[in-house]
């Protein structure tokens, strides 16, 4: 018999917005497995750190940082080994994803590499959406509107095309690229409507019109813009 991978969605953050069924899995867990960036400390094993039960296995995953593919496919080639040999064992393995598993989750990169072999299930989560749209009070989308979501590192021609033809946007991974994306918007006329979130859910939440939005910004940073009522009336 084979061990169980569940790819577990722990939230945007703030702890208490886990999951019931994700807590219970966490809490009973022998083996848990989350990646970590250039070796800082785990932003998806902080979330549930009062979860962890004491004598756990960790499997922890470095994912180098750097805009070549190969090192961090790597990372995830050698995590998916240890998680596989766990499986083998007999052991149910809890892998803990930031956010949703299948929302820009890093468990994407294991489930391509595990699924086929071991029976998987996953535990959605929080998405920073939804939860950017909470801290923002912000209505994203309603009846049969559209709502687009895009990644900052797009080059700015294609991030001002897919914002000029949405009906409600949301633009993640802002960070380093937050003074890019805040051009698009001023040439489309639409820099009045968007709203900046950072560090949503946590200590140090930020909330305001990105015209506002100070650099340098954090990698948990949003953009949200909808063309409905102006968010700031």
């Amino acid at each position: 018999m084979t061990g169980r991978l569940f790819g577990v969605g722990v939230g945007p953050g703030a702890p208490d917005l886990v999951t019931l069924r994700a807590a219970r899995l966490i809490e009973g867990a022998a083996v848990i497995a989350y990646p970590t960036l250039a070796g800082a400390e785990s932003f998806a094993r902080a979330i549930v750190a009062g979860l962890i039960p004491a004598g756990v296995e960790e499997i922890v995953m470095d994912v180098p940082m750097s805009p070549e593919r190969e090192p961090a496919q790597a990372a995830y080639d050698d995590g998916a080994a240890r998680i596989a040999a766990q499986l083998e064992a007999g052991l149910d393995v809890v892998c803990l994803c930031e956010g949703d598993p299948f929302f820009y989750g890093s468990f994407m990169y294991l489930f391509a590499r595990l699924s086929d072999r071991f029976e998987t299930e996953i535990v959605p989560g929080v998405t920073s959406v939804t939860a950017c749209g909470a801290a923002a009070g912000l209505p994203l989308v309603a009846r049969n509107e559209r709502l687009t979501v895009l990644p900052g590192p797009l080059d700015a021609d294609e991030l001002e095309a897919r914002v000029a033809g949405a009906e409600a946007v949301a633009i993640m991974k802002v960070g380093r690229h937050l003074e890019k994306i805040r051009g698009v918007f001023d040439r489309l006329g639409l820099l009045h409507r968007a709203v900046y979130v950072e560090r949503a859910t946590l200590d140090g939440q930020v909330v305001c019109p990105l015209s506002e939005a100070k650099v340098p910004a954090p990698y948990f940073s949003m953009i949200l813009m909808t063309k409905g009522a102006d968010p700031w009336l």
